[in-house]
């Protein structure tokens, strides 16, 4: 059956046509993107505590897999609930699965801590963003090898879906740490749109970004319902959020009648050891708090993916709000979690320094220290801004167990017999 939702506008493919087969266009997408190098290192990569540590807990994988069984049960519940949607005109759940999927491939190793690190390092030379990063991968690295191929050939309708954030790094008076694209995705932006200019008015404040496909808000959505409650769950189990941790934080806030029915409940079930049981039935309550309505937008003539917008009930953002702050004051500000963020400053700056003395501020002999394909996609960049990119993609493409053996070889005089080059 055709879906009407979509045409081919939203099919079209960044980088030229591809090939099709039996699969529809956002199926390709979705395989793509699963069987990419940089989708299974995110096996490898932290969530909240650093991967590998204890095997309950949440990596980047784990957790995209997570926000994409929730952004496909969004898509179909919206449906079930008729009016707007119907067999031949609905959210396509492959296009979210793929979107969802995809949305934290540009993620570095360690976490937001190495994010918050990247983007120190790179504000010389045009930023790091994650979701920046994300559509980098897509539309540049993903599949890259010598012959010239560049990305995955994604459909529009895909990069818009993981584009969160539309405002290029020199749109913004003074440079951003976080929330832009990064200017050499101009032409992207200018695909998405369809070459359609943007009104003035989105030029102003922060309306840009907020600018967000249907299928954006989804995932958008999904991720915050993801993260706002297994953060906890996972906190729970480490032994970051104890009751009485969580009774002296709610001390200091300013908690209603709703936030404390929030609490009383949290200790319950962490007391009836039922917390896994309660929180999955708050992810149903988080996809049942979703709807669809008509929006005005300058695109929505050329895509319903712009005429329809999605609506959460202010209790479910009200709540994962509520659980979010809890776990960013406990657990991220937690003297354990500030160590790690520290030990990953300190890795990524001593290799970051090594990488640029020896391929971009070269004194002397030049050592090699990086992987041949890597020196020589650095070595063909002519600025500085290029080399900077480059280094970049190599660090934040690591994962967290790849970039501590890289540092150990480097710096270690004990870690580095041939048996340690992998």
């Amino acid at each position: 059956m055709t879906n009407e939702f979509y045409r081919d506008f939203d099919r079209e493919t960044y980088g030229g046509p591809r090939k099709t087969d039996y699969r529809n266009a956002f199926q390709i997408d979705r395989d793509r993107i699963i069987h990419a190098q940089a989708f299974r290192k995110l096996q490898a990569k932290t969530q909240v505590f650093l991967s590998g540590e204890y095997d309950f807990y949440r990596t980047r994988l784990t957790h995209s897999m997570e926000v994409a069984q929730i952004g496909r049960s969004i898509c179909q519940y919206l449906q079930v609930q008729g009016g707007i949607l119907r067999d031949d005109f609905r959210i396509d759940p492959d296009l979210v699965e793929a979107v969802c999927l995809a949305h934290d491939l540009g993620h570095p190793p360690f976490g937001h801590s190495g994010e918050r690190t990247l983007q120190e390092l790179m504000l010389p030379w045009g930023g790091f963003e994650g979701n920046a990063q994300t559509l980098h991968l897509l539309t540049e690295t993903l599949y890259q090898n010598e012959s010239g191929v560049r990305g995955m050939q994604p459909t529009r309708a895909l990069l818009d879906g993981v584009l969160k954030y539309k405002k290029l790094f020199r749109e913004f008076p003074t440079p951003p740490s976080h929330h832009f694209l990064y200017d050499p995705q101009e032409p992207v932006r200018a695909f998405v749109f369809g070459g359609a200019p943007v009104p003035e008015e989105f030029q102003v404040g922060d309306r840009l970004n907020a600018c967000k496909s249907v299928e954006c808000q989804i995932m958008d959505w999904a991720d915050d319902a993801a993260y706002s409650l297994n953060d906890i769950v996972d906190g729970v189990k480490a032994g970051f959020l104890t009751i009485e941790r969580i009774e002296h934080w709610a001390a200091g806030e300013a908690i209603d009648a709703g936030r404390q029915q929030l609490l009383d409940e949290l200790a319950g079930a962490i007391r009836s050891d039922r917390l896994e049981s309660v929180f999955s039935s708050k992810v149903g309550q988080f996809i049942t708090a979703c709807r669809l309505r008509e929006r005005r937008h300058f695109m929505a003539a050329a895509t319903h993916r712009y005429r329809y917008e999605l609506v959460v009930a202010p209790e479910a953002e009200g709540t994962a709000l509520f659980f979010k702050k809890m776990a960013n004051d406990i657990i991220f500000e937690s003297p354990q979690l500030q160590q790690m963020e520290h030990k990953a400053r300190r890795i990524l700056f001593d290799l970051w320094n090594s990488a640029w003395r020896n391929y971009v501020e070269t004194e002397g002999r030049i050592i090699r220290v990086l992987p041949p394909q890597v020196g020589r996609l650095i070595d063909a960049e002519a600025t500085r801004a290029g080399k900077a990119r480059r280094i970049c993609d190599w660090l934040a493409g690591l994962t967290d167990g790849m970039i501590v053996r890289t540092y150990r070889r480097l710096f270690d005089p004990e870690f580095g017999s041939i048996r340690d080059l992998s």
